[in-house]
């Protein structure tokens, strides 16, 4: 298999829905997605950080159907925030984007380049399918 979840107990668990490690064998076709805004293809900004995470995961499915993945061969993402208060909502959109994929995964906190905008997603993704 080219793609399998690693789990060991010699590390803490997850502390929310997403892998430890996502291991990718030689071979996979791999596909690294920029970071995507709560910016829709008109150009407009969602308002809110839930409709702006929202927007995001559909920047990033779209892009995946695109190359012809699909949201479970996301093997890696990367989640900034602006709010540290924002993060079960981040959570929650993503379990429900994702409808119980696991990846690995990493959330930051910070200053995104422009203040209107409240999150940014990028993803890594692998499929063995052509």
């Amino acid at each position: 298999m080219p793609i399998q979840e690693i789990k060991t107990e010699a590390a803490p668990k997850p502390n929310s829905n997403y892998a430890q490690a996502m291991h990718v064998s030689a071979g996979a076709r791999t596909l690294h997605i920029s970071g995507q805004l709560g910016i829709s293809p008109e150009g407009m900004l969602a308002e809110g950080m839930e409709a702006q995470l929202e927007q995001a995961w559909a920047n990033v499915l779209a892009i995946l159907k695109a190359a012809d993945m699909a949201p479970t061969d996301i093997v890696d993402m990367r989640v900034y925030l602006s709010d540290r208060a924002a993060v079960p909502i981040a959570r929650d959109v993503r379990d429900r984007v994702l409808d119980g994929h696991v990846a690995a995964s990493t959330l930051i906190v910070c200053g995104l380049a422009n203040a209107d905008w409240l999150a940014e997603i990028a993803v890594t993704a692998a499929t063995d399918r052509p």
